[in-house]
């Protein structure tokens, strides 16, 4: 069982059986039947009730549980949550993991080679902020959420020790 939100509407799911190009199943507890052709890689067709829609897997965001799709070409972002994450959220512990990172901390002893970032700078998550020198190697640290940079307590060219505050956002 799944539930899938999208548009602040919640539908409850469940397939049942698949045979080749059919599926069935259940939505919201009303069944459903199928049938469904790849056209090309992450395109699909699907028949149901006599009428054709052509599916687009636009984006997989595995981490944060959610899929981009097209419907003959409107988008839609679909929130996954399968019986395991109801569980976590009847019991409580599905909010853990959302810990907000307000700082970057050197992750070994090193030598800071570049800072790639300033105060200031609004930053995605997987941005490289700061290449780090350490065993004659370089490690670029990217950013792990979402930010704005409020403050380097570092300069370039300056050794630094495990765990020295690098970046604060």
């Amino acid at each position: 069982m799944y539930t899938l939100t999208t548009n602040q509407q919640s539908y409850k799911t469940s397939i049942e059986k698949t045979e080749g190009s059919k599926i069935s199943g259940n939505i919201n507890d009303l069944p459903f039947n199928v049938d469904i052709v790849k056209v090309r890689e992450d395109v699909y067709s699907i028949l149901k009730d006599g009428k054709s829609y052509k599916v687009e897997f636009v984006k997989h965001l595995p981490e944060d549980k959610k899929l981009v799709v097209k419907v003959n070409n409107t988008s839609y972002t679909l929130d996954i949550k399968d019986k395991y994450d109801e569980l976590l959220h009847s019991l409580g512990l599905d909010n853990l993991t959302a810990k907000k990172v307000n700082d970057i901390k050197a992750p070994m002893p090193g030598m800071v080679l570049n800072i790639l970032v300033a105060e200031g700078q609004e930053v995605k998550k997987g941005d490289a902020l700061i290449v780090l020198e350490a065993m004659k190697m370089e490690n670029i640290l990217k950013s792990p959420t979402d930010g704005i940079i409020k403050k380097i307590a570092i300069t370039k060219g300056v050794a630094v020790e495990k765990n020295q505050l690098l970046i604060q956002f």
